[in-house]
C-alpha cells in the first residue's frame, strides 16, 4: 500500500515545502482568500493540478491556510487533491469499473459544492481565527529582503534550501502518524477477511440499504486506517461483497477522515476544530455518495455485475514502480540540499522545533522558550509547553 502511494506522498510534501518557501501570504489571499464561488472553483482546480496522498494533502492544506488562504478554500483544495485526480480515477477504472471512475468526478464536484456551503456554517469565524493565530507562519518573511516576485524568489539558493528544509521537517513532524497508518492499513487489508467489513452494512432493504450504506461507508474508512489511493483495493472488496454503489463511493471519498488523519488534524488545528471538521466531512461524504448513486441510477449507469477483485501480491515493473523511482531520486536530491543547506547561504532564518521537528521561521515562531543557552523556537504553544515540562 505504501508502494502504491509513495510517489504521491513525496510529491505532496515537496509541494508543501515549495509553497512555504516560495509563496507569500498575500499571494494565497489573492487566490484563496475567501470561500466565494470563484475562490472555491480556483481551489478545486489547483487541487486537481497538485494531486497528492491524504497525508501530504493535509500538510499542504495546513500550509495554504497558514499562508493566508480561507480555511474552507484550503479544505476544498485538500479534498480535490485526493479525490478529483486522474491517477485515482485510473485505478478505480482498472480495479472496479469505469462507472466508479466517473463517480469520482461527479461525486467529487458535489462534495466540493457541499463543503463550500456547510463548512462556513459549522466552523465559526472566531474558532478559525483562533486556530490561525496558533499557526507558525506569518505575513512577514525574512527571506523576502526586497525580492517580491515569484521568479526572483525561485532564483534564490536560500529559498531552495528552505523548501527542502520544510519538506523534510514536515515529514519528520508527521512520521509517526504516517508509519502507524500504513502499518495498520496493511494489516487490515491482508489479515482481516473482506467479509468482516460487510457485516456492518445492511442488505435487502431497498432505499434504507442505500442510505445506511452511504452513512456507514465513511465509518469503515475511519477504522480501516487506509488513505488516498490505497483504499481502492478495499473499496473493490466492499463492492464485490455487496455494498451499495453509493456506500462504496462514500468510502472512497472518506480517505480524508481515516483515524491517523484525524490525529494529524488534531495536532495541526486542535480538538474543537477537528471534531467539527469530522462531523462536516462525514455528512458531506455520505450525502455525496448517496446523491451520486441516485444520479447514476437515474441514468442506468450502476454496474450490473460485481467482479472478483484480485489484488496484486508482489511488486511489478509498471508505471507505479517508475514513478516511485523518479520521485525517490528527487527526494534524495531534496535530502542532499537539506543536509548541505549551509552551501546555499547562512541558515540563520530558520530553527527546528525540538518537539515535533517542524521548521520554524525565527522571525515568526508560534512560541519561544528562553533557556540558559539561548532561545528555543516552536511551531506552537503546545510544543513549547511539552518542552518546558521536559526540562523542568
Amino acid at each position: 500500500m505504501l508502494w502504491q502511494t509513495l510517489w504521491a506522498l513525496i510529491l505532496g510534501f515537496a509541494l508543501s515545502g515549495a509553497v512555504q518557501a516560495f509563496v507569500s501570504r498575500r499571494q494565497m489571499q489573492r487566490a484563496m482568500g475567501d470561500h466565494r464561488p470563484a475562490a472555491i472553483t480556483r481551489s478545486a482546480l489547483l487541487g486537481m493540478a497538485s494531486s497528492s496522498c491524504s497525508y501530504a494533502a493535509s500538510a499542504l492544506a495546513r500550509t495554504l491556510f497558514a499562508r493566508g488562504a480561507d480555511f474552507t478554500a484550503a479544505t476544498v483544495f485538500m479534498v480535490a487533491s485526493t479525490n478529483l485526480v486522474i491517477e485515482l480515477g485510473l485505478v478505480l477504472w482498472l480495479l472496479i469499473g469505469w462507472q466508479f471512475a466517473a463517480a469520482e468526478f461527479v461525486g467529487g464536484a458535489i462534495m466540493v459544492a457541499l463543503l463550500a456551503v456547510v463548512l462556513p456554517r459549522v466552523l465559526p469565524t472566531t474558532l478559525i481565527e483562533e486556530v490561525r493565530a496558533a499557526q507558525p507562519i506569518d505575513e512577514d518573511d525574512e527571506l523576502d529582503s526586497g525580492q517580491t516576485s515569484l521568479r526572483e524568489r525561485m532564483r534564490s539558493p536560500g529559498r531552495w534550501a528552505a523548501s527542502a528544509g520544510y519538506t523534510i521537517a514536515d515529514l519528520t513532524m508527521l512520521r509517526r502518524e504516517i508509519v502507524i497508518g500504513f502499518v495498520v492499513a496493511g494489516f487490515l487489508a491482508v489479515g482481516v477477511p473482506a467479509h468482516f467489513w460487510t457485516t456492518v452494512f445492511i442488505h435487502g432493504h431497498g432505499g434504507w440499504t442505500t442510505i445506511e450504506n452511504a452513512i456507514v461507508g465513511p465509518f469503515v474508512a475511519i477504522i480501516s486506517f487506509v488513505c488516498s489511493i490505497g483504499n481502492v483495493p478495499l473499496a473493490g472488496a466492499l463492492w464485490e461483497r455487496g455494498v451499495s454503489f453509493g456506500g462504496v463511493v462514500a468510502f472512497v471519498f472518506a480517505d480524508l477522515i481515516s483515524f491517523p488523519l484525524l490525529v494529524i488534524y488534531r495536532k495541526l488545528y486542535g480538538g474543537r476544530l477537528t471534531a467539527r471538521l469530522l462531523t462536516a466531512f462525514w455528512i458531506v461524504m455520505s450525502v455525496s455518495g448517496l446523491l451520486t448513486e441516485l444520479i447514476f441510477r437515474g441514468f442506468g449507469a450502476i454496474p450490473d455485475h460485481r467482479p472478483t477483485l484480485v489484488a496484486p501480491e508482489r511488486f511489478a515493473w509498471d508505471h507505479t514502480a517508475i514513478l516511485n523511482i523518479v520521485f525517490l531520486s528527487g527526494f534524495a536530491v531534496l535530502l542532499w540540499v537539506h543536509l548541505n543547506r549551509e552551501r546555499f547561504g547562512p541558515q540563520t532564518t530558520f530553527a527546528i522545533d525540538p518537539i515535533c521537528g517542524m521548521q520554524v521561521e525565527r522571525a515568526n515562531p508560534g512560541a519561544i522558550f528562553e533557556t540558559d543557552d539561548g532561545r528555543e523556537y516552536f511551531c506552537s504553544g503546545g510544543c513549547r509547553d511539552k518542552y518546558a515540562g521536559s526540562v523542568r
